[in-house]
């Protein structure tokens, strides 16, 4: 992964992006030697909050198993009509 500071990213950050479009790379920006930010491709970080979403409701849906929160096969099919009409 590109480590770039700070300041190197003010003045430089048509190419910093430049090459963040080209390679696909995260960089990891950093302020007074510590990790501040990262700076990712657009559709890298549209990728990640679309697998987020999945992964969180794969949790609900297991919470849900283990609290004994559901419903019969012959209900959600009942439930689902209902809604999709």
């Amino acid at each position: 992964m590109k480590v770039e500071l700070v300041t190197t990213l003010k003045r430089k950050a048509t190419k910093i992006l430049a090459d963040l479009r080209k390679n696909r790379e995260p960089v990891l920006i950093t302020e007074h030697g510590k990790p501040s930010a990262y700076l990712v491709d657009v559709e890298d970080y549209e990728s990640l909050q679309k697998r987020l979403k999945i992964l969180e409701g794969i949790a609900r849906g297991e919470l849900s198993i283990s609290e004994g929160r559901t419903v019969s096969h012959r209900d959600a099919e009942e439930k689902l009509e209902k809604w999709l009409k």
